[in-house]
């Protein structure tokens, strides 16, 4: 597994780690988030689409799928500036800036792993024989 998929494949199983959280603990998050508990559904149907995205890196990553690291790259990234937004108009705690920390840091890590390696830059020296 290339440093790239195992970037992609850890971020999987945080994944699975919050959205199972949110599906079958919603008001375990609600209390980081600060949050009122809630027995609404959408916490739980948004658990479950973590779950799903947790699913997708986790099987790309088995597979090498190196065009689905970089989507995630930018979409991982932006994350931050949502979550700022959010904080910033006053809908969500500041608590919420730790998850798209997380993100950016994954995402920079997924980023660094994709770069060419200064080796593979490097023209093959023919050798005597050759």
């Amino acid at each position: 597994m290339s440093n790239a998929a195992k970037s992609i494949f850890v971020f999987g199983i945080y994944l699975i780690g919050l959205g199972a959280t949110l599906v079958f603990a919603p008001n375990a998050a609600s209390i980081v988030f600060g949050l009122p508990d809630t027995d609404g559904v959408w916490i739980r149907a948004f658990g479950m689409l973590l779950l799903f995205l947790a699913f997708f890196c986790i099987q790309s990553a088995r597979k090498e799928v190196t065009e689905y690291f970089r989507w995630t790259v930018y979409t991982r990234s932006s994350v931050i500036v949502f979550f700022t937004a959010f904080v910033l108009m006053g809908l969500a705690n500041p608590i919420l800036m730790l998850f798209g920390v997380i993100d950016l840091l994954a995402a920079i890590w997924t980023g660094l792993a994709l770069r060419p390696s200064k080796s593979s830059n490097k023209i093959p020296t023919p050798t005597i024989g050759d």
